[in-house]
């Protein structure tokens, strides 16, 4: 059937009724709006107010503070007061009463400051309680120093100050449990518990041991008045107390078992170590789940400690690492164990802290096997180095046997990260009371593998002392073979694994191109086997990237997209690497056939030459541009080489035009290849006429602006919309430039005149045409050419200025430009587009 009217004509009848239904809603809420204001009646406004506008303070009223905040701080300030008075009496008025006086005086205070917290709590006073509580604890040390000096003032002072720390303690804590509405004796009696057992045990000159157990015994007694204590206040304080005196025990009992020379001198500190562990368990057991994970990582750091201390003593410590590393492999079994969970947590984050710890212990000979290999670069085919690689690398033998550990405990944590990513399934299982690691911890482990196994293959050679030869066979065999393993992780999947060996290859190869840099054949073979690899891991990487663009879904899901698109970029990588290879066998080349840096250039645009092939080969790829730009690199390199010889600078010049001439034969690469390649043959021509001592380049330049400007002419009338600096640009550039530094060194007249007239015809031309390279290149070279001419009589006028009158004149000229800056700015503007205009 057929729609009455069409249904283009139903749609357009809807979206009209549509559109002045929704002006019509607009109308009636605006009407709404303004009767509701209507019919609201408007608030009443405040009375103004009787006082003076003056009298009142700035800013909003304050709140009137109430009775018990006066109260407050008025027994704050009393009880401060006293306390300053006892303490003054005490210190300073002593002298001046008898023994009786003075113990009387001091005993009644402390006893009614005692007694009168009782009488005001149950007066409801509780605040006036607290203040004369706090006096009376002062009192009370004062009673003791008064004590101390009058009854027995020959006593050990370290040994009375034990004694009356801990009476302290045990009377502030009955008197706190006795009067539990107050808050401050029990905590006062917690910190007065902390140095009872200390200044014993300095008293009796003990040793560390002993120090040590002191100090745990007290940290032990914190725990569990913070796990049993009555209070927030009383847990609090007893647990950070703890913290402090357990980690000062553990830390006396590691530094012996540390320095301890024989398994019998470890076991004492040892077992100190293992009490530790079981104080941080026990106290975990019960805590939050922050604190319980900080005691599982306390506890299984001190377990580690204490076992890796009894097996390594005796042993030089390069090699005690490995020990405390299989200890620290050895806790992951309490994972098992019936604990909570965050109790396991840090357990495991302690073995995870161990493996750290050894394997920063065994960084630096990495280090100086990677970067020992810098100092080549100094002596470049200097011969075979003596001593092997670790002449190479410049560093003695012993410092390399103090070392001999770092590989063993490099290549044990790789295979455990390999077998953790290998049997990720299974362990996740076995962990799962304790832990819930995601997919990217596997991952991570992954890449930690790979990374740690190359690294301690790369430090093997230098520890076992090898010859130069076989350390450089080993570093290329070590390279090969990580690069193996990036390219089969990326073709499966871009993760961590992949990325984190090609990385490593890229190291690897510097660090042995550096390394292979002190002979001739080395340099050839290294970089050689490094150019097949590189190129081969770039066609293997590429022919899994192209299939893999292919397959994609007319409308791919973001996330295959990006990894198709990361897989071309990671491509590009051992492409530019290969053509960087390239380029030092060319340098090479050149070495070894004994000719000049400007002789050798010539070769290195070999480089540049293949990737301009190869460009064309890669058309559309990613990989295409960075290849092109690490070939046009070797290009700057010979550029820059040549230098020093004008006759090769130009014949490299002209053929870095050629091959860009050659890019720009692709239509992706035209615009920038097409400018650059016509700016370096004008370069190598002006070069070659400046290295032939040509004093007239117009006799060269002229006979090909005529044509350049003649077919800039047809090209104009054929096509009318074509740019001036495509159809005149380059023909004029060709004689005005060389013209222009001829000039600026001819000290005749006649140059700079005929060349003055020239490029003012050609910026009239240029105005009268409305061609925007006429203007431009004709004014900059009048410009130039002017400034040349009136230079000297410029240099004379100024020499015969006042010293004050130029920076006088650029200040007014800044004032001037300032006070019009809006008017300058709309001449720049109606400049820009009058030029923008120009063809």
């Amino acid at each position: 059937m057929e729609h009455v009217p069409s249904p283009a004509e139903e749609l357009a009848l809807l979206d009209r009724e549509l559109a002045r239904l929704d002006a019509r809603r607009s109308q009636l809420l605006v009407r709404r709006t303004w009767l509701l204001s209507v019919l609201t009646p408007p608030a009443a406004r405040p009375a103004a107010p009787t006082a003076p506008p003056f009298a009142a303070p700035f800013g909003p009223p304050a709140a009137p503070v109430g009775p018990r905040g006066a109260q407050n701080v008025l027994l704050t300030l009393g009880g401060l007061l006293l306390t300053i008075a006892a303490i003054a009496f005490t210190l300073v008025s002593w002298g001046h009463m008898g023994i009786g006086g003075r113990s009387a005086v001091l005993g009644v205070v402390t006893v009614a400051a005692l007694s009168a917290p009782a009488v005001l709590l149950r007066r409801g006073l509780p605040a006036t309680a607290e203040s004369l509580a706090a006096l009376a604890s002062v009192l009370m040390v004062l009673d003791a120093f008064a004590l101390h000096r009058v009854a027995v003032p020959e006593a050990d002072g370290r040994g009375f100050a034990a004694v009356v720390a801990a009476v302290l303690a045990v009377l502030w804590g009955a008197y706190g449990l006795l009067l539990d509405r107050l808050r401050l004796p029990l905590p006062l009696a917690v910190v007065s518990a902390q140095p009872p057992l200390l200044l014993w045990a300095w008293a009796a000159g003990a040793g560390a041991t002993v120090f040590g157990w002191a100090l745990l015994v007290t940290a032990a007694l914190d725990c569990a008045i913070a796990v049993w204590g009555r209070g927030v206040a009383v847990r609090v304080t007893a647990c950070v107390c703890c913290w402090a005196t357990g980690l000062l025990g553990l830390l006396v009992a590691l530094a012996q078992s540390v320095s301890a020379d024989a398994a019998s001198a470890a076991l004492a500190p040892g077992v100190l170590l293992l009490v530790g562990a079981l104080i941080a368990v026990s106290g975990a057991w019960r805590a939050p789940a922050g604190l319980a994970v900080a005691g599982g990582v306390v506890a299984g750091l001190c377990g580690v400690a204490a076992m890796g201390g009894v097996l390594r003593a005796g042993v030089a410590w390069g090699w005690s690492v490995p020990v405390y590393l299989l200890c620290g492999v050895v806790l992951l079994v309490a994972v098992r164990a019936p604990l909570p969970r965050p109790v396991g947590q840090g357990l495991v984050w302690a073995s995870s802290t161990v493996t750290v710890g050894a394997v920063l212990a065994a960084a630096p000979p990495v280090g100086l096997s990677l970067m020992g290999a810098v100092s080549q670069l100094a002596r470049v085919w200097s011969g075979t180095p003596d001593g092997g690689v670790r002449g190479a690398l410049g560093v003695e033998g012993p410092a390399w046997s103090q070392m001999a550990a770092a590989p063993v405990v490099l290549l044990v944590v790789a295979g455990l990260l390999a077998a953790v990513y290998r049997s990720w399934a299974r362990l996740v299982r076995v962990a799962g009371p304790v832990l819930s690691p995601g997919a990217a911890w596997r991952g991570a482990a992954g890449a930690g593998a790979v990374a740690l196994g190359w690294a301690g293959l790369t430090a093997l050679p230098a520890v076992l002392g090898m010859s130069y030869a076989a350390a450089v066979s080993v570093q290329l065999a070590l390279v090969a073979g990580v690069f193996g393993v990036a390219v089969r992780g990326l073709r499966r999947r871009m993760d961590g694994v992949g990325l984190t060996a090609l990385v490593c290859g890229l190291a690897g190869a510097v660090s042995a191109g550096m390394l292979s840099l002190a002979t001739e054949a080395a340099t050839y073979a290294v970089f050689a086997v490094l150019l097949v690899v590189f190129g081969g891991a770039a066609v293997v990487l590429g022919g899994a990237a192209v299939p893999a663009a292919r397959t994609l879904p007319p409308l791919p899901s973001v996330q295959a997209a990006r990894s198709v698109r990361a897989l071309q970029i990671v491509q590009a990588v051992p492409a530019c690497a290969a053509v960087v290879c390239g380029m030092v066998l060319a340098r090479a080349v050149g070495a070894s056939l004994g000719l000049a840096a400007h002789q050798a250039a010539p070769v290195m645009l070999v480089v540049p030459a293949v990737t301009v092939l190869l460009g064309a080969r890669l058309r559309g790829l990613p990989p295409a541009l960075p290849v092109e730009l690490t070939g046009a690199v070797a290009g700057v390199v010979a550029v820059g080489t040549a230098v020093t010889d004008r006759p090769f600078l130009a014949l490299v010049l002209a053929l870095c035009g050629v091959l860009a001439a050659g890019t720009a034969v692709r239509a992706e690469r035209r615009p920038a290849a097409g400018y650059l390649a016509m700016t370096l043959f004008i370069l190598a021509a002006w070069l070659r006429l400046s290295a032939s001592g040509v004093s007239a380049p117009e006799a060269y330049t002229l006979p090909v602006t005529v044509p350049a400007l003649a077919v800039g002419v047809l090209r104009r009338r054929r096509d009318p919309q074509a740019s001036s600096w495509t159809a005149y640009g380059a023909g004029l550039a060709a004689t005005l430039v060389p013209s222009l530094f001829t000039a600026w060194a001819d000290p005749h007249w006649v140059r700079p005149l005929l060349l003055g007239a020239a490029a003012l015809v050609i910026t009239l031309s240029g105005a009268r045409l409305r061609l925007q390279a006429l203007l431009l290149l004709g004014g900059a070279v009048l410009a130039l050419d002017a400034l040349h001419e009136l230079a000297p009589y410029v240099v004379q006028v100024v020499g015969a200025l006042p010293r004050w009158l130029p920076p006088a004149l650029a200040g007014v000229l800044l004032l001037v430009v300032g006070a019009t800056y809006e008017q300058r700015l709309r001449d720049a503007r109606r400049l820009k587009e009058a030029l923008g205009r120009m063809r």
